[in-house]
């Protein structure tokens, strides 16, 4: 049976999902603050650990956005084959929602419209869309509000077969350290191996959309984001670089089956921020 879904539903619900956002961490995150106090053992690092748990609820009880860059919208949209969307198209549905959350909701406009001219959109669109057609008749829309600072230290390498599982983990490993401070850690990594260099790269954006602090589904992947995880919080960087056992709160990846002569490895650094909602129509 054929669902109908008109765009101004779609609208509301990317706008509601926008502000939500950016005022209110999800229950993953903040689970994540209180694993990293009881661990920590820099001052320096538990001082700040405090200081982003207490600006969480601020936000939260205010309404207020957790942090002054309210990111690049990052949509992650799983449409049923049998949903028929009325009344326009999806994409300008999404950005309609992008476009009303981020004025009522008073976030900044972070956007530009060419990445020459510099002028900005005012609005905060358009946002950046990934779409895949599934089963069904549900519309599931996920949302990231991408902070720039942690973004620019995302990176991409074609590694050689040869390096293999090694040479993933030194890749990993070396983005979060050039990451450094910048990328206003503890941070998670968001990593896709494989497929073709766009798809390593939608594969890290897709794999920071996981429970935190759960465990990947596959058993090898799972084993090696454990050890590159806690290889890189032997890093000493620390929360906000102020020194500490907590650099990073999480190594998430994601793998795709690739050409016999590649390696592709994408991470997509992701800040303690990391603001993400969705939502299943």
């Amino acid at each position: 049976m054929i669902r109908e879904i008109h765009v101004s539903a779609i609208a509301d619900a990317v706008k509601k999902l926008c502000m939500e956002a950016n005022y209110a961490l999800e229950p993953d995150m903040l689970r994540a603050f209180d694993r990293a106090l009881a661990t920590e053992r820099s001052a320096a690092g538990r001082q700040v650990l405090g200081i982003l748990k207490d600006n969480a609820e601020l936000a939260r009880t205010k309404m207020i956005p957790y942090c002054q860059d309210t990111g690049f919208v990052v949509c992650f949209v799983e449409l049923g084959q049998d949903v028929h969307v009325t009344g326009g198209s999806l994409a300008d549905a999404i950005n309609e929602g992008v476009r009303q959350g981020y004025t009522e909701g008073y976030l900044r406009a972070s956007i530009v419209r060419s990445p020459f001219d510099r002028v900005n959109t005012g609005d905060n669109t358009p946002a950046v869309i990934h779409l895949d057609l599934v089963p069904g008749a549900t519309l599931k829309i996920q949302v990231m509000a991408k902070g720039g600072g942690c973004e620019n230290r995302s990176k991409y390498k074609m590694l050689t077969p040869a390096e293999g599982v090694e040479g993933v983990k030194a890749w990993i490993l070396e983005c979060i350290k050039t990451a450094g401070p910048d990328a206003c850690p503890p941070l998670i990594a968001g990593v896709g191996v494989g497929g073709t260099f766009e798809q390593a790269a939608r594969l890290s954006k897709k794999a920071l959309f996981r429970e935190l602090g759960s465990a990947n589904p596959d058993p090898m992947l799972d084993s090696l984001e454990r050890e590159v995880l806690e290889r890189a919080n032997r890093l000493g960087i620390g929360p906000q670089g102020y020194g500490g056992d907590t650099t990073a709160f999480g190594i998430h990846i994601l793998a795709y089956p690739c050409h016999i002569t590649s390696l592709p490895v994408a991470v997509t650094i992701e800040c303690h921020a990391h603001r993400h909602k969705e939502t299943t129509l």
